[in-house]
């Protein structure tokens, strides 16, 4: 059903996983200010993303890591080598992971990198070398330095894009080696959802919602040329370097066959393949300028900015795919499920998550189809799991059979899209291992196959233990997805 060439394996993020976050001089990032709310609602994430100038500065004033969760992790920075190992027993290919830019750069505009926080990041690669693993590396997956949100208005800046530029090139001289395939921002259309996490923008620095706008749209333009620019370097250093851009596929479906509900879905799925279109196309789409100048928002386009996102565009597109969404024109009382920090209509056809997402694989083939048809470059599906609650039996074991229904229906309709003729690169499930929650800081929303003894308020061991899901994967791995 799959390529000889697919790639099997798993995806984390160093901000929900390595810890370690004053360790061996690393600076603050936009994560380490994140904390956990006890209680708090699983269907409203706004209030998770939302943070303030005097979060922060308690925050900063704190050295607590059990209300700021992302602080401690799972620890991956010091027991990378016991989970490689256990990635390795599962039979990864590849694992997809982040560099955290405050470890090369804790300020993110320092002279010279940390050179501990380098040999660090090269024996992690050895490591994976060792094991046949194959990197893939996102460059900003939410960890900016604090510095220069605070010093210098975020990505509204195009002093951060330069920061960004010089870390990235930093990253390419020293792990080329090892590193083939990277991805520039995780989810880069994030920035709409959450701006402080995805850019370092807080909207109460701005006198109102139109100058709010005009920074956002700004930052993601430095976004867009950063990449491009990155992408052009780290030709010039490994010229088989391979880059990709990143984006969450929302799926919108009309909630009825009432026209103006069809045209509602298209207009947001529309406005979600904006992203993808400039990295791939190199151009901004003419819906896309019309949409922003709708915002009162005037784009600042320096000389070459445009030449420059033409001539660089990526090699592949890579995505998250967790839900689909349904959407009408009249959802007054209707009930609503969540997904990937965005709410739509319940899907009375679907079931859902303990969080109320709804699960549908189907959506999965429907975007790879959609996807591969728009762009025409190689798909690789890099963030996609199921968020549940996982239960420790008395004997140690985890049986997570939801889990591998969820993956085994997913896996059913990649290999549909294969058939139709879909290039898919590779898979890497998210959270292959127990984070730390990107939206909520929690423990108790676990993804992984690798059970991780920590609970929400930082109690555990720390142990890792592997559930069913494991050794299904393995098998599934092993047969090259013949065995599901």
């Amino acid at each position: 059903m799959f390529p000889k060439t697919f790639l099997w394996g798993g995806a984390i993020a160093a901000n929900q996983a390595e810890g370690a976050y004053n360790v061996n001089g690393k600076g603050l990032s936009v994560a380490d200010v994140a904390q956990y709310t006890k209680g708090s609602s699983k269907r409203d994430y706004t209030e998770q993303w939302k943070i303030t100038k005097e979060g922060i500065a308690k925050a900063k004033l704190s050295d607590d890591i059990l209300k700021y969760p992302k602080r401690h992790g799972i620890d991956f920075y010091h027991r990378y080598k016991e989970d490689i190992g256990l990635f390795a027993e599962m039979g990864f290919q590849v694992l997809r992971l982040s560099i955290a830019w405050t470890r090369l750069y804790p300020n993110g505009d320092e002279k010279q990198p940390n050179q501990e926080a380098i040999n660090y990041y090269l024996e992690l690669f050895e490591t994976l070398k060792a094991n046949n693993i194959e990197p893939l590396v996102t460059l900003s997956h939410y960890e900016m330095p604090l510095a220069l949100v605070e010093n210098h208005g975020g990505w509204a800046s195009r002093y951060t894009m330069d920061c960004f530029v010089k870390y990235a090139r930093t990253c390419f001289e020293n792990f080329h080696p090892y590193v083939k395939y990277w991805l520039t921002f995780n989810e880069i259309d994030s920035i709409i959802r959450h701006p402080f996490t995805t850019a370092g923008l807080l909207e109460e620095d701005f006198a109102g919602k139109r100058e709010f706008n005009q920074a956002l749209f700004q930052a993601l333009h430095h976004q867009f040329l950063a990449s491009a620019m990155v992408t052009k370097e780290a030709k010039k250093i490994r010229d088989d370097s391979q880059i990709g851009c990143m984006l969450t596929r929302t799926l919108v479906y009309p909630h009825t066959c009432n026209p103006d509900n069809i045209a509602l879905a298209q207009e947001l799925n529309r406005l979600n393949y904006f992203f993808g279109d400039v990295q791939v196309f190199g151009e901004y789409p003419v819906f896309a300028l019309q949409y922003i100048k709708s915002l009162g928002v005037q784009l600042v386009f320096e000389k070459d900015d445009l030449d420059i996102i033409r001539n660089n565009t990526v090699d592949f597109v890579s995505f998250s795919y967790y839900t689909s969404l349904n959407a009408s024109t009249d959802a007054a009382g209707m009930e609503l499920a969540s997904g990937n920090l965005a709410v739509g209509i319940k899907n009375p056809y679907l079931e859902a998550t303990d969080w109320g997402w709804h699960i549908d694989p189907v959506g999965l083939r429907v975007s790879l189809i959609d996807l591969y048809d728009r762009y025409r470059k190689p798909l690789f599906i890099v963030e996609n799991g199921i968020g549940a609650i996982d239960k420790v039996e008395a004997d140690g074991s985890i049986h997570d059979d939801y889990r591998i229904d969820y993956f085994r229906r997913h896996f059913e309709e990649m290999a549909k899209a294969i058939k139709s003729g879909v290039n898919i690169m590779g898979y890497t499930a998210w959270g292959c291992i127990d984070l730390v929650s990107a939206s909520t800081s929690e423990m108790s929303k676990r993804y992984g196959m690798i059970y991780v003894d920590l609970d929400d308020e930082g109690n555990g061991s720390y142990q890792r233990i592997r559930k069913d899901s494991f050794y299904w994967y393995k098998k599934v791995i092993e047969s090259n997805g013949s065995e599901l």
